[in-house]
């Protein structure tokens, strides 16, 4: 876990960006074409993620799965059987709570996820596995603040998953023995296309519920061509999100 950890720090932005200075450096002598070639792929990248712009075109492009109107979820508990809220990470130790917690990611889908339990009363399950590791797992948090800081308990806990791949297939081994086939989804908006895609493989009929949309951005200074710190963060979620897409069909494809 810890190699595939570093390997794709190495291979995204700004890991991938760092790499490549590196690289037009070091042949700055022997090859000054090519480094020089080098250095301005890599500051038309640098403002290319940087972008706005580029975060609602390639945000467009994932978010293909329309938000459930308000209206529709009481409607929730006569179309499914149970609420799946993905994981999103954690935040280590932090000295406010002397515990870990739910990431902003997390705590998003499980601010929306206890909204749609308490609208349509369907029972909840939260999946996400440990972090190299340590316990407890994104799970046990998420559990513990759907409970806490919106009065919801989770029925179930997948404490084993680190893939979104993974988090269908043992959701679908605590579920579907149960006779739980129709599941609402809750994820952040781009990451649905994978989510679902996944938890369609492991045989679950899905209604997405999907938050904390990208490409409703409002309008920005420049129509969106000033750089921003936050749009490169973005855009280096979306561009591993649209590598997930590309590659779960090639891996895991039945």
């Amino acid at each position: 876990m810890t190699w595939r950890f570093i390997l794709k720090q190495l291979g995204m932005p700004p890991g991938s960006l760092l790499l490549l200075l590196l690289m037009a450096w070091l042949l700055r002598k022997r090859m000054p074409k090519t480094a020089t070639g080098l250095f301005f792929i890599t500051l038309a990248a640098l403002y290319g993620l940087s972008m706005p712009l580029v975060t609602q075109q390639l945000a467009s492009h994932l978010e293909n799965q329309p938000a459930l109107t308000q209206d529709r979820w009481p409607q929730l508990a006569d179309q499914a059987s149970a609420i799946i809220i993905l994981g999103g990470g954690r935040e280590p130790a932090d000295p406010a709570w002397a515990a870990d917690q739910p990431s902003l990611f997390a705590v998003q889908r499980l601010r929306y996820g206890a909204r749609l339990a308490r609208a349509s009363s369907l029972p909840v399950l939260v999946t996400g596995g440990l972090h190299f590791d340590r316990p407890p797992s994104e799970a046990r948090i998420m559990a513990d603040t759907l409970q806490q800081d919106f009065s919801v308990a989770a029925r179930w806990l997948e404490e084993r998953s680190r893939t979104t791949w993974e988090n269908a297939r043992f959701s679908a081994e605590i579920l579907q023995p149960e006779g739980i086939a129709t599941v609402v989804l809750v994820t952040d908006a781009w990451h649905m296309r994978r989510a679902r895609w996944s938890f369609e493989q492991a045989g679950f009929q899905v209604i997405p519920a999907p938050q904390g949309f990208y490409s409703a951005n409002p309008d920005k200074p420049l129509g969106g061509w000033l750089p921003e710190s936050r749009a490169f963060w973005q855009n280096t979620q979306l561009l591993n999100e649209l590598l997930g897409l590309w590659l779960y069909p090639v891996l895991y494809a039945r």
